[in-house]
């Protein structure tokens, strides 16, 4: 590998910003070119980031600048063929959730990966930062007794704006709602902290959105260490809130936020007769908050080094198949689905349209 990383940023939509500032804040990675289908788009998005080269495809950018690592901002039903053709390229890959509309395509790209000896990382932001380390440092090691109970909440508002996107709101192009597009961050953070999950019976709700899929969906799950946890996402909850909350033994953990966080707003209290250990809980003096560029420092870092990903990047399909299960489940009328269930699923691999239930007209 160089001494310096040649990145590229495929899709300037508003997350790539957020790329672009992690670029530039790492001493050893340059922006060298982007992409987008609408030029003019991206003309404006590298006069605003150090004016790399522009390119009218990726194809053209990959064989001109033969970038180290390409950054894949585009929406999801794209992110397959644009990894593959990446890494076809000899470049590491590093793409925005959804990782790609189904599990079969992510299997592909991660088979791709391999093949090619590169490195394929999602971006789940909610995983970085001090506190979630420091949490699920404590998880592990069975310092706050065994967890119980969770409760995972994503309560966003999207108005009827955010849907007149075209692509939005469609299974085809989308490939899912509210659960895929935004429950994914909360439950990718549950699962960070509580490890690998045993079962899943989901719902799906359409309650005021014009949308083919859902605008609200409702999930038990069952992780593999015993503990159950209620989900609940949303995109119609005008108070917004990212929550996620775990009952161990000894303490109640809670973290309460809204796209990022902070060690203020994570608390660990302790249970009647546990008050004396509370000390031995306190987060880090030092804080790093949950951020793009934390996580992408840390790929960078390891890229550079020969290292396997971080712990905050690795696990790539993990919350992705509780997406998917919870899909699964609301097709076969809420039925517990396994991963062994999953593994071998006859639709859901390939895809998640599903049945939603439809309440808006309930009260006529």
């Amino acid at each position: 590998m160089t001494t310096t990383l040649r990145t590229a940023i495929v899709g300037t939509g508003s997350v790539a910003n957020l790329h672009a500032r992690a670029v530039a804040s790492h001493p050893r990675a340059e922006l060298v070119g982007v992409t987008d289908l609408a030029r003019g788009a991206a003309d404006a998005f590298a006069q605003r980031h150090g004016g790399p080269a522009v390119y009218d495809s990726l194809d053209a950018l990959l064989q001109t600048e033969h970038p180290d690592v390409v950054l894949i901002c585009t929406p999801p039903g794209a992110h397959r063929e644009q990894t593959l053709a990446a890494f076809a390229a000899g470049a590491h890959v590093i793409v925005e959730k959804p990782p790609a509309p189904s599990l079969d395509e992510l299997d592909e790209m991660r088979d791709a990966a391999a093949k090619a000896g590169r490195q394929l990382a999602v971006v789940f932001q909610q995983r970085t930062g001090t506190a979630a380390a420091h949490v699920r440092r404590l998880l592990h090691e069975g310092a706050l007794g065994r967890p119980l109970i969770a409760v995972c909440q994503t309560l966003w508002y999207r108005g009827d704006d955010y849907f007149a996107v075209p692509w939005r709101g469609k299974w085809e192009t989308e490939g899912g709602g509210t659960t895929l597009g935004h429950g994914i961050h909360q439950l990718d953070l549950l699962g960070f902290l509580l490890g690998d999950w045993a079962s899943v019976q989901g719902r799906l709700w359409r309650l005021d959105r014009e949308t083919e899929t859902e605008d609200a969906s409702t999930a038990t799950i069952t992780f593999e260490s015993g503990v159950v946890a209620q989900v609940v996402t949303s995109a119609i909850s005008p108070r917004e809130t990212s929550s996620i909350r775990i009952d161990t033994q000894k303490a109640t953990v809670t973290v309460d936020h809204l796209y990022g966080h902070g060690h203020e707003h994570w608390a660990i209290t302790p249970a009647p007769g546990f008050e004396d250990e509370a000390d031995d809980w306190d987060l880090p003096a030092v804080e790093e908050r949950s951020d793009h560029a934390l996580l992408l420092r840390d790929v960078f870092d390891a890229l550079l080094s020969g290292r396997e990903l971080p712990e905050t990047a690795d696990e790539p399909a993990r919350s992705f198949e509780l997406v998917a299960a919870i899909y699964a489940s609301a097709a076969a009328d809420g039925a517990v689905v396994t991963p062994a269930d999953l593994a071998v699923h006859p639709t859901h691999r390939s895809g998640f349209a599903s049945p939603v239930t439809d309440m808006r007209d309930a009260d006529s």
